[in-house]
């Protein structure tokens, strides 16, 4: 991952040490979402100097989403969020690998997925919206040992000093791990690292005439998606480096 002059990641170097960036080049994360959390994610992934990377998402890109998500702009909507990722990412360390993955990831495919990449991931993000779906991944990492971190509700939440990870068992404040917690009990999963905010949600009201399934009432604020994305690429990038809270830690 060069560029003219400096290299670009020389600063990283400082502090990661040689070592730790030659681990972040030999190793392979998968995105599954590339929306708010996730683009985010990606983004600071690819600058951190990742060698390989699996972007899984089966959406284009809305009007909706320029509010908050690094794919999105007037000039990409419309576009297959997966395709835009990988520009991205090309255009941020030529070196990389990217393997764009258009598909949803639903629950009952989960297993059968992993199954294909689980020998040569070195850490998966789960930036995905549907809760069977994210219970499925955690249930599969947690069975298999597949290092996951997962990224809980951005909605109605406005302080990003709140954000915390902590064991989804270990959370409060946040109706998205009060639901992954009693379904986790019942699925057996015993542990879940998360990233969730500790903030009561903002009450908002609900748009007149809206069903309860329309999920009207879920605002979200343009740096709260992207602070948490930046946030678990942090986790996984200072992991796989080996430094920080992580050092020591044996690289998967």
């Amino acid at each position: 991952m060069t560029a003219t002059g400096d290299t670009a990641t020389s600063k990283l170097e400082l502090i990661m040490g040689r070592d730790g960036l030659a681990r972040l080049a030999d190793s392979t994360v998968m995105v599954l979402g590339v929306g708010g959390v996730g683009s985010n994610c990606v983004e600071a992934l690819a600058r951190g100097g990742v060698g390989r990377l699996i972007v899984v998402d089966h959406d284009v890109v809305q009007a909706s989403n320029i509010n908050r998500q690094a794919i999105a702009f007037r000039s990409t909507i419309g576009r297959k969020k997966v395709d835009v990722a990988r520009a991205m990412i090309a255009d941020i360390n030529p070196e990389a690998q990217v393997e764009a993955l258009d598909r949803f990831v639903l629950a009952e495919d989960v297993p059968e997925f992993l199954d294909a990449y689980a020998d040569r991931v070195d850490y998966v993000v789960d930036a995905i919206d549907t809760i069977s779906a994210k219970l499925a991944v955690a249930q599969y990492a947690d069975a298999h040992g597949v290092r996951l971190v997962s990224s809980m509700g951005a909605a109605n939440k406005l302080r990003p000093e709140a954000f915390r990870f902590a064991d989804v068992f270990d959370t409060v404040n946040c109706p998205l791990c009060r639901i992954m917690r009693k379904e986790a009990r019942k699925r057996g999963i015993r542990r879940l690292r998360v990233l969730y905010s500790c903030e009561q949600p903002v009450p908002v009201p609900v748009r007149e005439g809206a069903e309860r399934r329309e999920r009207s009432n879920l605002g979200t604020a343009s740096f709260v998606p992207p602070i948490m994305g930046q946030m678990i690429a942090g986790e996984v990038l200072c992991a796989l480096a080996g430094v920080g809270a992580h050092a020591g830690e044996e690289h998967a």
